[in-house]
């Protein structure tokens, strides 16, 4: 939250963003630091140690993305992308590389404070260790491999668990189609986007109150999946 003061690093070379996203920072009580270089940004994170990273892919000196990976060498910083390009595969290039999240411009202030909001949480959860991640009425405890709702056991086959596990390692994370079908099926089935297709049916109708509707099991369209914590949970 934002009373512990986390240092937010904003790597922005337009002034007029660097500005709003400083101004918006600081009134959530953040402390904030600035680079508008990939160079600046690079001597910032070693210096400054931020909590959370935001980063323009348009830089001057370097493409942004090429620093994503560099910038989330200490898994303890999270980072997320705001940029204005659009295209998918840029998306799933910065996911896949180690970013947290992504959020296009122009972007609405109050959408990017709660991924931030989420991504600190997260990091958070993190250091704690913990085995249980909370989703709604929807406990998942890593460890004992247990899946529970509104506290009764819910059986899922091993590649539903395969899939949601890996949702679970990073709630509120967009994991991509291809590292999901890596990890649960293997390298060779990168592409075979209808297994995936098929196990998040299955896993909406044993999870979700609303399945048609779904509130936990988000599909970022191209892309991915994110396991989401309610809003008011947060």
């Amino acid at each position: 939250m934002a009373g512990k003061a986390h240092k937010i690093l904003i790597v922005e070379d337009e002034p007029q963003i660097r500005t709003l996203l400083r101004g918006m920072l600081s009134r959530a009580g953040y402390r904030v630091v600035e680079a508008s270089t990939a160079r600046e940004a690079l001597n910032a994170k070693a210096i400054d140690n931020p909590d959370l990273i935001l980063l323009d892919l348009g830089l001057p000196d370097r493409d942004g993305l090429e620093l994503v990976a560099e910038l989330r060498s200490d898994a303890s910083v999270r980072l997320i992308v705001i940029s204005a390009r659009e295209q998918t595969e840029q998306k799933v290039a910065a996911l896949d590389q180690g970013a947290d999240d992504y959020v296009t411009k122009p972007f609405d202030v109050d959408e990017v404070l709660a991924r931030i909001r989420a991504a600190l949480r997260h990091r958070l959860l993190d250091e704690a260790e913990s085995p249980i991640v909370e989703a709604g009425d929807v406990s998942i405890d890593l460890v004992r491999r247990l899946v529970l709702r509104r506290g009764d056991e819910v059986h899922l086959t091993p590649k539903e668990y395969a899939v949601l596990a890996e949702l679970a390692k990073w709630p509120g994370r967009v994991v991509t189609h291809a590292s999901l079908l890596r990890s649960v099926w293997g390298a060779a089935h990168e592409q075979q986007s209808e297994y995936l297709r098929v196990v998040m049916r299955a896993l909406r109708q044993k999870l979700e109150e609303e399945p048609a509707r779904p509130r936990l099991l988000i599909n970022e369209p191209a892309v991915g999946y994110r396991l989401m914590v309610p809003r008011g949970e947060e």
